[in-house]
């Protein structure tokens, strides 16, 4: 498995809940009546994100996300000699 970053440079904008979310007491569903859960806006930039909210009248809060260390691997160190980990199947 490979875990790219492709798709992963775009801001997204999503609502808060207004309201709780409650149990069907029948069937035992989760719900809700906001139905802006739902809404996931995306963008290219944060100029543009903030530009939407600001010009809809939307309250934001910006989350910056947090760097990703990416560690080289190799399929061979599994077979290598003296490795330190124990091998699991």
């Amino acid at each position: 498995m490979q875990s790219g970053e492709a798709g992963t440079r775009r801001w997204v904008l999503e609502y808060e809940p207004a309201e709780p979310r409650v149990v069907d007491p029948l069937m035992g569903w989760t719900g809700s009546g906001d139905t802006r859960q739902q809404i996931r806006m995306t963008f290219a930039s944060e100029n543009e994100a903030i530009a939407y909210a600001r010009r809809e009248g939307i309250a934001f809060e910006l989350a910056e996300p947090k760097r990703r260390r990416r560690r080289a691997k190799a399929y061979a160190d599994n077979f290598r000699f003296g490795r330190r980990e124990l091998w699991t199947h």
